[in-house]
Formats: C-alpha cells, structure tokens, sequence
C-alpha cells in the first residue's frame, strides 16, 4: 500500500520503533509543511493511506475530492482539520484513536513546565543574563496557591496531581460527570464558573476541542482573574474566544499568560503580540511532542493502517462509509 506522511518536520517517524509496523509497504514522508491545494493534490495523487500528525495540516474538500487513489486517513485524537463529509461522500476512512484511557503524561509535564517558567519568570530571567544584566524582577511560588483545572480528563487529572505535589490547593470546574470524578479523587470542586476564575491563582486548560467547547473561555471569565494569576493554555487556541487573550493580558487580567497553541498554526509570524508580551510565555505546540509520546501515538495510528489493511478498519469516525461501501460491494 502508498503510504503518505505530513508535516514530520524533524524526520523523527522512521527512527521510532513503531514505524517497523509498516514493513513492506511503500512509505513517502514529508518534512516540510504545505497547505497549498496544487502542492498537497500532487503530492498526494497516488496516495492511498494518509497518515496526519494531529491538526498540522487542514484536509478539506477542495483536496480530498482530487485524491482518487486515497482510500484511508489514519490519526489520532480529535479531527476538526478534516472534513469528515468530504471523506464518506469519496469513500475515504478516517480511522483516529480518541486514547481516552491513555494520559499524555508529554503534554501533562509540558504543562507544568510552562508553570514554573511562567510564575518564576525563566525565559525573561534567561533572556537578560544573556543580554548582560541581572535579576530583572521576583517572580511568584507556587505551594499554598490554588490551582485551577478546567477540564478534568486524561491530561488534567494528571496536571492537577502536579499541583498536589508542589502543595497548591487544587480546584476543578468541568462537565457534571467530570467533577464528579475530581471530587471522588478528593479535589475541590468550584462552586461556579465565575467563582473559579475569580479565586484561582493558577488556571490550566485542558479540554478537547470541540463545537460545546469552542470559545468556551469568554472574554468576561478572563476579566475575572486576578491581575496576579497566571492562565496556562496547552490545549487549543480556540476554547478561549478569539482575540480574548490578547486583550485580557493587554488590561492586567489575568497578569500572566502561557500558551503552547494558536488561532493559526504553525505560527510563523513573529510579529503576533503573544510573543512580544514581557508576561507571556510561549511555546510551539511541543506539549504532544515527545518521543516517548510519538511511539505511543504512532503505534495506535500504525495499526489503523495495518487494520484497514486487514479488511477490518477501527476507530472509524465515519462509519457511514462502511455501509455505502458495503451496498457498492453487493
């Protein structure tokens, strides 16, 4: 089978373990990253299986509709850079793992990073020594502050054990059944939306991206925070309302912010005002980006493949497609 594969900018893929999975098949990777319809359409023409690292790279109608040979697009996690309709009226899988039961210990410790780099100021620290001058400012600890997760899934429950482990009162606010899942774990659960943006010192989000969750952060919780705390996003750009951040930061509230995603990725435009922001810390969508993580992630993806292959697809997103092949097949 062709086998494509998008956007592995550092060409890490064939060095992973897992990638022997796809022994015998006629495997293409890409290390750059294209978005142009022309470009990806070429590239792609005899591509059968695509394989997509997350959302690097939008899969929309305009290109799925001149991809004759593609037959399956294998990922992992949510899939709002597909368009799904697209891929059942042309026949194509899409297979993608929700790993729900697996945590993202990567994007969990990278959360914590940006914590710590955030509140004691490392990169502005950092940024000064080499420029020749010395301590530039105090920054803040963390044990006897609370800690706000919103959203307490698989990644979340794991950030929030962080927070334990440096002595900050954890407090969750979520969907119902996911407090109830913090709250059985012993964590205290906030008595409103509004309470929670407004006592927190620390608030980490940590959410799939989805309809009922985009812009679920408005511009009127940000407002809320204290002009001391810190709003930490390694999730998705989109749960907060856009353009929000920017504004909020800009008035004092919150008066510190840590971001590892965008509105536009891969962001390339060094002008953006999250990077020109003294209490800002930013980071490129590195959260996932781990190799332990990529084994893991490319493991379940690698077997979609071989599944597919199998005459069995899994995690098919899109089961429609099945019964129209099916009738087709009859």
């Amino acid at each position: 089978m062709k086998i494509s594969i998008l956007d592995d900018y550092h060409d890490t893929l064939r060095t992973l373990p897992c990638f022997r999975k796809l022994q015998g098949h006629d495997v293409k990777i890409w290390n750059d990253h294209v978005q142009d319809v022309d470009t990806l359409s070429e590239r792609l023409k005899d591509t059968e299986a695509l394989v997509l690292i997350r959302e690097r790279t939008q899969i929309r109608a305009p290109l799925i509709d001149r991809l004759d040979k593609l037959k399956l697009i294998s990922q992992r996690s949510v899939f709002p850079h597909i368009d799904i309709d697209a891929c059942t009226r042309r026949g194509v899988i899409v297979s993608s793992s929700q790993h729900a039961d697996t945590p993202s210990y990567a994007a969990a410790e990278l959360t914590w990073g940006l914590v710590l780099a955030a509140m004691r100021q490392i990169p502005q620290q950092m940024a000064a020594l080499c420029a020749g001058k010395w301590q530039i400012g105090v920054g803040s600890s963390l044990r006897g502050k609370t800690l706000g997760i919103y959203g307490y899934g698989r990644i979340g429950a794991v950030v929030a054990g962080y927070g334990k482990a440096f002595g900050m009162d954890v407090t969750v606010w979520a969907r119902d059944t996911s407090r109830a899942r913090a709250q059985a774990d012993g964590y205290a659960i906030a008595r409103a939306k509004e309470v929670f943006f407004e006592e927190c010192d620390v608030i980490s989000l940590h959410m799939r991206l989805v309809e009922s969750t985009r812009g679920i952060v408005r511009a009127a919780d940000l407002a809320r925070m204290k002009p001391s705390a810190l709003l930490v996003n390694t999730s998705r750009a989109a749960l907060i309302e856009e353009g929000a951040l920017v504004a909020a930061l800009q008035k004092g509230r919150p008066g510190r912010a840590a971001v590892d995603v965008y509105e536009v990725e891969p962001l390339l435009d060094a002008n953006h005002p999250l990077l020109h922001m003294d209490n800002v810390v930013c980071t490129p969508h590195i959260g996932y980006v781990s190799r332990d993580e990529y084994e893991i992630q490319f493991a379940d993806i690698f077997d979609q493949i071989i599944a597919y292959e199998a005459g069995n697809p899994i995690n098919v997103v899109n089961p429609e497609v099945l019964k129209y092949a099916a009738q087709r097949g009859s």
